[in-house]
């Protein structure tokens, strides 16, 4: 697995984690800290795709 594979992974496996962390609050009843890590999602992958645009495998 190349390093480019591993950081793509990396960014959206923090992705899938904040998303299920954000569920989990929500329907604990921690809505608005749900709402909170809920917008880590599009930031983490906006984040990744910074760092990770223009290079080819």
């Amino acid at each position: 697995m190349s390093r480019l594979a591993i950081a793509r992974a990396t960014y959206v496996a923090g992705a899938g984690i904040s998303f299920l962390l954000s569920v989990y609050l929500w329907f604990t009843g921690s809505k608005e800290q749900g709402l909170y890590v809920g917008l880590w999602v599009p930031s983490i992958l906006s984040f990744g795709t910074l760092m990770l645009g223009g290079r080819d495998e």
